[in-house]
């Protein structure tokens, strides 16, 4: 189904970093989450998956330029209008 396998630390024996596995991913995760909604002071329920999944995108991508994989998505996949 595309989802990467789940690897955990144990907190219980002072671990807190494994190799590339870390706590901080989902908890920074969802600081960019809250940051980023608390703007719109609301949604509505129906939007909320779009908003999630937007800030997915950015929190993967965000030691890239949005703005060029932007370009770059819209030229090979472009919107269709019906």
């Amino acid at each position: 189904m595309g989802y990467l396998l789940h690897e955990t630390v144990e907190h219980g024996a002072n671990e807190f970093v494994l190799g590339s596995i870390h706590v901080n991913g989902i908890e920074g995760f969802w600081s960019v989450v809250k940051t980023r909604l608390s703007k719109f002071r609301g949604i509505r329920k129906s939007h909320i998956y779009l908003h999630l999944k937007e800030c997915e995108y950015r929190f993967n991508h965000r030691h890239e330029n949005i703005y060029d994989l932007l370009l770059l998505n819209l030229r090979f996949s472009p919107l269709k209008y019906s």
